[in-house]
């Protein structure tokens, strides 16, 4: 494995933003496609409630040296973006047990 480090700034590597904004700028609540969003009632937000991730810990973690270096080229918040994977695999596991 090599052990050269590739670095990127930030935005650099991705495509460039093709949202039409004119277009966006000039639509009304109208002209939105709403259809396939259910309608949040009263009784939603009656039984609505804010869930809190539990607090994190640090710790000393060995990982590949070619995934670490793949989720840092992806850019800023990349052990945020690794705390995320390992609880998505987590909640999609826990209800097994």
């Amino acid at each position: 494995m090599s052990k050269r480090t590739t670095k990127m700034k930030s935005g650099e590597g991705l495509d460039k933003d093709r949202t039409d904004y004119e277009r966006f700028d000039a639509m009304s609540d109208d002209d939105i496609d709403f259809s396939d969003i259910p309608e949040l009632g009263e009784k939603f937000f009656k039984e609505a409630r804010v869930v809190m991730p539990p607090g994190k810990k640090q710790l000393t973690l060995r990982v590949d040296a070619d995934v670490l270096e793949w989720m840092k080229a992806q850019g800023k918040g990349y052990q945020s973006r690794i705390n995320a994977i390992l609880r998505a695999y987590y909640e999609a596991h826990r209800r097994d047990a």
